[in-house]
């Protein structure tokens, strides 16, 4: 097992910015309020380790299906092949997100799912979605202790956040154990948005990680890392 999970592809540097990717076995955080970027840095990430052969399972409160693979595609990151040949596992929950029924015992079916799981990674954008109207601190604990396990297991977990649904507390037990730890800014500057991505923690890093990374999205190119970044 690669003790690396690289999400290296040629047009950007932004795997080379984060240490050349994220150790096995890390639970990585990645913050920031809606419209960020959080979707768009995980669609990235996703990308680049199926290009690099690792297998992802992405679970998604954001998009249908056909609506993340034409996002993928507008972005130039084309997925196709992947989903067919398994490396890439799909999952909308936005069924689930909307039935109110479903919500309150999310935490108790999301761990019981084995096959969610089976993965050398697993994305979840975003869990503080799916596990607002569920969560306390004792069920966080559970979820965060079950994650934990899986790290153990040299899987990579990938949770977004959005601090604003999870309150003050279960987003700070999430900061806290998680390995790496990133937020995301956005500023409007003119007519643009500077991006950045702040990384306030990053533990086991194989290379040097940047603090601070500009980045801007555009169509057909997707992520692409700005060379100085504006703070």
């Amino acid at each position: 097992m690669s003790a690396i999970r690289s999400f290296e592809i040629p047009r950007d540097e932004f795997n080379g910015k984060l240490g050349g990717g994220f150790p096995a076995g890390s639970l990585v955080v990645i913050e920031g309020g809606s419209g960020g970027g959080k979707s768009t840095i995980c669609q990235r990430i996703t990308y680049g380790m199926i290009e690099e052969d690792t297998s992802v399972t992405f679970i998604s409160t954001q998009l249908t299906t056909k609506g993340y693979i034409n996002q993928m595609y507008s972005l130039d990151y084309p997925i196709a092949p992947h989903l067919l040949k398994g490396r890439l596992l799909y999952i909308p929950v936005i069924p689930l997100v909307q039935s109110a029924k479903s919500r309150i015992d999310f935490i108790e079916r999301l761990m019981g799912a084995e096959e969610l799981f089976e993965k050398d990674v697993i994305v979840i954008d975003t869990i503080s979605s799916l596990i607002k109207y569920s969560a306390n601190a004792e069920k966080s604990l559970d979820l965060i202790s079950f994650f934990k396990k899986l790290n153990g297991m040299g899987k990579v977990i990938i949770l977004t956040i959005e601090p604003s649904e999870l309150g003050d507390e279960l987003a700070s037990m999430f900061r806290s154990s998680c390995d790496i730890y990133m937020s995301l800014r956005s500023k409007a500057m003119g007519a643009e948005v500077k991006r950045t991505v702040i990384v306030n923690k990053f533990t086991g890093a194989k290379g040097p990680v940047g603090q601070m990374i500009g980045f801007r999205i555009e169509p057909k190119v997707g992520l692409v890392v700005e060379i100085a970044s504006v703070a």
